[in-house]
């Protein structure tokens, strides 16, 4: 645990008069994972809940720092929580605040930073919720960031998003997030199988695995040379878990998606038919300068298997257009690989400069008016796969979990291969999971179903 400074005492019981408290989350599934976790522990000690941007005691944005756009809507959302309340006390934690604390302390409102290190123990510095005059400043150096954290999030009381694995390792040139937070580093097998349990006792359908880099699985709690464990025994060890009806990987990196993987999540009844594999260029040269562990050549080997062995799989993809040195040629290369590929999504990114990157001394910066334009083509790219995706499976029969929300007499679910589905709200079938037949294509561009006569599989609480 770190030390807490003099001028906050140590939280040693609920307060009197009961805050209320809103968190907001940029990012990643990670760091919903983890703001989950924060809350439950306020919710715990007797915090009221409250929806951010209403009147809070206390305002927790749990930042993202990728691109310049999280930057600037931490900026945004400070204000959004003032304007709420002016007296409600502003904590900024997440990769943001750990690369840039000085930045996010000069921010007008803010009155407290909390690190990579810190930010587990946020309740312990909320004895206190008096505005300051200057934002106390409590951040670490990334290396002493060494210590593994549990968490989970829950998504409509059908889905949790359980975290097994912190940091990276790599060195991609582009990248903040080994100076966000710190060394590869992941939680013991036997925690994971345990929390997978407890999920699945409180009626929680899917789980999906999320970290940084969740293919590194094994590397201790501290972090360590040597795995432990490999990535293939934990979705092993969890296929055995009973009273889960789907798992799920998040996204895993394609030097990591080793065949055993897809082999043995292809023959299981548990492991749908999904990955998001990054790629982030179709072009060999650029993934030099990005210091990828791979070469197209692999990715297009790890997805034909994928495919042979599961037929129906869905693909997605991160790339990221723009990058330093990315010449027209090299994009088309890119569009034509991906247009090629069997994927049914994409998910587009810009390239952003980040300090202290490697990438913002490259050569060959690329304007940004061009790289809003890449953006775009791949984006319609992605429309065209994802349609076509959805169409080839019109006319069959598949399993959804259904979410709880009723939106505007409408409940909305995903296939176990990742197809967004749609149904007249039922409140008997809302939290379950059930066998449909998709329809056809709908306005919205989901997929409207019709139940099959098939029995219910478990009902979420």
């Amino acid at each position: 645990m770190p030390k807490i400074a003099a001028n906050i005492p140590y939280f040693s019981g609920m307060l009197a008069t009961e805050p209320r408290a809103s968190f907001h989350t940029l990012g990643c599934k990670l760091n919903f994972a983890e703001t989950s976790t924060l809350a439950r522990d306020l919710w715990a000690a007797g915090y009221q809940r409250a929806d951010f941007g209403t009147e809070a005691d206390v305002a927790i944005i749990n930042t993202c720092s990728v691109t310049q756009e999280a930057d600037k809507e931490t900026r945004g959302l400070v204000r959004k929580a003032l304007k709420a309340n002016p007296n409600c006390f502003i904590v900024i934690t997440g990769c943001y605040a750990q690369l840039r604390p000085s930045e996010v302390a000069a921010m007008k409102g803010v009155d407290l930073v909390l690190g990579a290190k810190e930010k587990p123990y946020l309740r312990q510095f909320l004895s206190d919720l008096s505005k300051r005059p200057e934002a106390e400043v409590h951040a670490c150096e990334i290396h002493d960031v060494d210590q593994y954290h549990a968490a989970y999030s829950m998504g409509d009381r059908t889905r949790a998003f359980l975290k097994v694995q912190d940091g990276c390792d790599y060195v991609c040139t582009y990248c903040t997030i080994p100076m966000a937070r710190g060394v590869s580093r992941s939680a013991p097998l036997d925690q994971v199988v345990a929390q997978a349990r407890e999920l699945a006792a409180q009626g929680v359908l899917e789980v999906v695995l999320t970290g940084v880099n969740v293919g590194d699985y094994g590397k201790g709690e501290q972090g360590s040379k040597r795995h432990d464990h490999t990535f293939l025994e934990l979705v092993q060890a969890l296929d055995q878990v009973d009273g889960l009806d789907r798992l799920r990987i998040s996204s895993i990196e394609p030097n990591l998606l080793r065949d055993e993987i897809i082999d043995f999540t292809a023959q299981s009844a548990r492991w749908v038919p999904h990955f998001h594999i990054p790629l982030q260029s179709g072009n060999n040269e650029v993934l030099g300068l990005m210091k990828r562990r791979y070469r197209r050549e692999l990715y297009a080997e790890r997805v034909a298997r994928i495919i042979d062995r599961m037929p129906d799989a869905a693909i997605g993809v991160d790339v990221i257009v723009g990058f330093p040195g990315e010449t027209e040629e090299h994009f088309l290369d890119t569009y034509r690989f991906l247009e090629e590929l069997p994927i049914a999504y994409l998910h587009v990114f810009t390239y952003s400069e980040r300090p202290g990157t490697e990438a913002v001394e490259l050569e060959g910066s690329v304007p940004m008016a061009e790289r809003k334009a890449r953006n775009h083509r791949l984006r319609l790219l992605s429309t065209i796969k994802q349609r076509a995706f959805y169409e080839a499976h019109l006319g069959s029969v598949r399993p959804v979990v259904w979410e709880h929300s009723d939106r505007e007499g409408r409940m909305l679910g995903y296939t176990d291969n990742y197809i967004r589905v749609e149904a007249d709200y039922d409140a008997d079938l809302a939290g379950s999971s059930v066998w449909v037949e998709l329809l056809e294509m709908t306005p919205r561009g989901t997929v409207a179903t019709g139940i099959c006569a098939i029995p219910l599989k478990n009902r979420a609480v």
